[in-house]
């Protein structure tokens, strides 16, 4: 089944669908300032996503919201974000993340052992 490629005016605008789904501003305010009262940390974020507005959120705000968001099933906003820079993004599944890092771990391991190998073979074999 095809899916239908989402559109929004702007990066902000993606981003509002994320907090959106994720309740709203009231809730996801507080995540991203845990030091501020609810209803200031709801209207930062407002202007946050406000693109005439000079606040902005950093990207690990950002990619938090996003994440936030995909775990929430809302995928639209990233897909979108990435087809605007020329990608296809899908959401990647837990099982294949636990492959896809088992794999970099295994890698790394025999590379490690390859490297230990040829250091103990310069210094003499241990004599």
């Amino acid at each position: 089944m095809q899916s239908v490629m989402p559109f929004f005016e702007s990066a902000e605008d993606a981003l509002k669908t994320a907090v959106t789904a994720l309740g709203g501003t009231k809730q996801v305010g507080p995540w991203l300032w845990p030091d501020k009262s609810v209803d200031a940390a709801s209207r930062l974020l407002n202007d946050c996503l406000n693109p005439s507005r000079a606040e902005k959120l950093e990207i690990t705000q950002v990619m938090f919201v996003l994440r936030q968001a995909k775990d929430a099933g809302c995928h639209e906003p990233f897909k979108w974000m990435a087809f605007e820079i020329g990608y296809e993004a899908k959401p990647v599944v837990h099982a294949e993340q636990v492959d896809k890092l088992t794999s970099v771990i295994e890698q790394s391991t025999m590379a490690l052992t390859r490297a230990l190998n040829q250091l103990e073979k310069l210094n003499g074999g241990g004599q």
